[in-house]
């Protein structure tokens, strides 16, 4: 009689949930940028993030969404109620605008995916002028906000699909690296010894780090999704421990197979763009079966890519009109339409994709554009990130006022000190990464970079003071109409 019922609840599962946000979280890709940028050494700084970081992260979020489970806006609803409705419309508008950036980035790594499938190889960037490469992007931000609101279920099948074979072929790289060592594959990176991954704490290591925190960051997006859980209280957290441990072990073993078949002493200069498909050639090479793994990752890829863009338009958007106080917000920006989505905000997205991708027309190539994208996200992303543990914060110095079926570390001095170190470090990191890190000191490609990377900055959050601007005036003409 259940299945005959035509209102029956869907819900997801904890496997599901974790796959959602694993979508959004890291990639195979993530782990290139690193190693290009740290070496060997950022093997030691994904075990510290792991444990000093993205567990804390993943159970912090716990914590927050079944505290806050019945709120619609995710973390701006945790911020909102845990301080006040101003802080609260901050969270949400930075939460949403940083999403702008990785969008665009996601777009561009698509049109990548589709150049290995049809060319298999790098020439990409010989073939194609950066004008058309913003096109294409611009044209696949269009075509994913058009089906968000067309196809039915499209998030969950994307995520079920992309998320799971996405963890599969990364897992597949880690086994078959170890295989082909086994059987004697030379290692690429030497020495491969106990002072390789000894890391160099410089300015260039800090200055880094925000594009770690960017990869492994993002637990807080399936907050909206408790309500479509059958079992919040026991399932969410065990969705977080997938989602940490999962990450852990591609960031991990992922950056120690790349080890076996590139020397990160010598990486290739278009290493963030196209290392995967290096990887996955490299690997094929070496157990005899040519570009068959590479061309089976580029589909993959592509998949998991476009699953990362439904998954990013919905989540954000939702966080974005779903708890934001009157009085900040304009009416249209929030309106939604029959299938509940704020479609407007979509609009918005659009536009500030348009804006993005006409920066990246000042830079000289794809590949530049591309790297460029990835240090903008690890500015704007670990500032966003900030907002987590801020609110974590100011809901555990009054915790009496609150009630959740899980709690992370039930010592409040403890949670506290935990919550404070992770906010200043993601601060601090967020702040050292306007340093721009291809381009060399002095020079006119960092100066140039340097000055996109206010500007972007300085556009994006500062927009936020237009809304209650517009709000204010919008509220002006009501009161004029109703007298």
């Amino acid at each position: 009689m259940e299945s005959l019922e035509p209102n029956k609840k869907h819900y997801l599962s904890w496997p599901v949930i974790a796959l959602i946000d694993f979508v959004t979280i890291i990639s195979f890709e993530n782990i290139f940028y690193p190693f290009q940028n740290q070496g060997l050494s950022v093997v030691i700084s994904w075990i510290f993030l792991l444990f000093a970081y993205v567990i804390p992260y993943a159970l912090i979020s716990s914590q927050m969404s079944l505290t806050f489970d019945n709120q619609a806006g995710g973390l701006a609803s945790w911020v909102r109620h845990s301080s006040n409705d101003t802080l609260g419309y901050w969270t949400s508008w930075m939460y949403w605008v940083q999403s702008v950036p990785y969008i665009v980035d996601v777009s561009n790594s698509v049109i990548v995916s589709f150049s290995w499938m049809f060319l298999g190889n790098n020439t990409l960037d010989k073939r194609m002028s950066t004008f058309w490469f913003g096109i294409l992007t611009f044209a696949i931000i269009l075509i994913f906000i058009l089906l968000e609101n067309v196809i039915k279920n499209s998030l969950e099948i994307l995520s079920l699909i992309g998320g799971g074979a996405m963890f599969i072929m990364s897992a597949l790289f880690v086994l078959l690296a170890g295989y082909a060592v086994l059987h004697g594959h030379h290692i690429a990176t030497q020495p491969f010894n106990w002072g390789a991954f000894k890391p160099n704490f410089s300015l260039k290591y800090f200055s880094t780090t925000g594009l770690l925190i960017f990869a492994m960051s993002g637990a807080e997006l399936a907050a909206p999704y408790v309500v479509q859980m059958r079992d919040p209280k026991h399932e969410f957290p065990k969705a977080m421990w997938l989602l940490a441990i999962m990450t852990g072990f591609l960031t991990i073993f992922g950056t120690l197979a790349l080890a076996m078949f590139f020397n990160a002493n010598h990486i290739p200069h278009d290493f963030k763009m196209n290392g995967p498909y290096y990887a996955f050639q490299l690997l094929g090479n070496s157990l005899g079966v040519g570009k068959l793994l590479m061309y089976i990752f580029a589909v993959v890829q592509a998949i998991f890519m476009m699953a990362q863009l439904a998954v990013l338009l919905d989540a954000s958007s939702r966080v974005f009109a779903g708890d934001v106080a009157d009085k900040f917000m304009p009416k249209w920006l929030t309106k939604k339409n029959k299938n509940g989505r704020p479609v407007h905000s979509y609009t918005m997205t659009t536009g500030l994709s348009l804006f993005l991708l006409l920066l990246t027309g000042t830079l000289p190539n794809i590949n530049t554009i591309y790297n460029w994208l990835l240090n903008i996200n690890g500015i704007i992303s670990p500032y966003k990130t900030c907002w987590v543990f801020f609110a974590f914060v100011a809901m555990r110095m009054h915790q009496d006022k609150f009630h959740s079926d899980y709690t992370f570390i039930k010592n409040k001095t403890g949670a506290l000190i935990v919550g404070g170190w992770c906010l200043a470090f993601t601060f601090i990191c967020a702040t050292l990464g306007f340093i721009p890190q291809e381009a060399k000191f002095g020079t006119g490609a960092f100066n140039h970079q340097l000055l996109l990377n206010f500007i972007t900055v300085i556009v994006l959050f500062g927009l936020g003071f237009v809304m209650p601007w517009l709000r204010k005036r919008e509220q002006r003409r009501e009161g004029m109409e109703l007298n």
